[in-house]
């Protein structure tokens, strides 16, 4: 028959189009679902780095609590579907995530519109996010005048920004179910926001990254390996004064010893201080710790292991605990302040706990 192919088979091109429809309605649905975690993040973190801005120190900067993109700002694996998605336009910003009680949604932005400019300075639509952030730091908190379309129609409205902590926090899309800080950013993984089910449990998990940063971790981490290190070296050196090689054994054995020094302690500390800064973001700490069983459940090998992280049961019940403490206070009317005495050394009888949050 005409317009068959052998064995009765349909067309190769409409074959084709039948394909690449599924596959543009799975691009579809995982861009819809990428920004939606990403407008839960960043609406979890506005929060954190808001209500914890003291603790920061000097590292705060203005925020407004808006994320806009255009498809040059997505993942490239997202820019081809974008504007049908999203409805993202390639000649300006268009914004995707307005915080809750963030300036910009006080002043009435909403996730659609298109940023236009700030203060008559026009917005670009490369690395649109980072000039942002510079643009508002480099504004110092000054009111801003956003002017935006909404449905074709030209407004203008302005806005104050507050201060926060300034440490980014990016999601990413990612199979392992993870977090973690260099001390200048934090990455959050699309896994580990797909086993939090609440925003409370979130918000512990953006708490404890931002605790080691705060706490200095990572640099008393790299402190205790150079230590470390230096040992091994004087070690292998007095064999090899003695005409005997190690190849550096020493050197690497104690480099590694050196990193994992006091690593289990961090990480209760941050466990017990990120508690903190849910709590003061406003965030129900009640049925938080489920967040561990549930990584627990992502990484079973964690459930006994403590080499560097205190184990998934030991950080269930510390949860609890603390929990326990941050709401006798907020009974008591008593101020949010974490009891630990020095560093890895939590407040009165903290247990331990993490999984491949870092």
């Amino acid at each position: 028959m005409r317009g068959l192919c052998r064995a009765g088979h349909e067309p190769a091109a409409a074959a084709e189009g039948r394909r690449r429809g599924r596959t543009g309605s799975q691009q579809t649905a995982q861009i819809k679902d990428y920004v939606a975690q990403l407008r839960r993040v960043d609406s979890v973190a506005f929060r954190i780095r808001i209500a914890n801005r003291a603790d920061c120190k000097e590292r705060v900067a203005p925020q407004i609590g808006l994320i806009a993109l255009t498809p040059q700002s997505l993942p490239r694996r997202y820019r081809s579907y974008s504007a049908d998605a999203l409805n993202l336009s390639w000649e300006r910003p268009t914004a995707v995530s307005v915080a809750d009680g963030s300036p910009a949604a006080q002043a009435g932005i909403l996730a659609g519109d298109e940023i236009v400019a700030f203060d008559g300075e026009l917005i670009p639509v490369t690395g649109t996010p980072a000039w942002i952030g510079n643009w508002l730091a480099h504004n110092g908190g000054k009111p801003v005048r956003v002017d935006l379309r909404r449905d074709g129609a030209e407004r203008t409205v302005f806005l104050t920004p507050v201060m926060g902590c300034a440490i980014p926090i990016r999601y990413v899309t990612a199979d392992e179910v993870n977090a973690f800080t260099d001390g200048h950013e934090i990455v959050v993984s699309s896994a580990i926001v797909n086993r939090a089910h609440t925003d409370a449990q979130l918000a512990v998990i953006i708490g404890h990254e931002l605790a080691h940063a705060n706490l200095g971790h990572n640099e008393k981490r790299m402190v205790n390996t150079l230590v470390g290190a230096a040992g091994g070296i004087v070690i292998d050196a007095g064999f090899m004064a003695g005409g005997l090689s190690t190849g550096g054994a020493f050197t690497r054995a104690f480099k590694r010893a050196g990193a994992k020094a006091y690593s289990v302690a961090f990480e209760r500390e941050a466990d017990y201080v990120g508690a903190y800064y849910a709590a003061r973001a406003g965030y129900e700490l009640a049925g938080a710790e489920e967040i561990w069983r549930a990584l627990g459940h992502a990484h079973p090998d964690s459930i006994g292991f403590a080499g560097t992280h205190p184990t998934t049961p030991e950080r269930f019940i510390q949860m609890r605990r603390v929990a326990a403490e941050i709401a006798d206070k907020q009974r008591r009317r008593l101020p949010l302040v974490p009891e630990f005495k020095t560093a890895g050394d939590p407040g009165p009888e903290m247990a331990q706990h993490e999984t491949s949050v870092q």
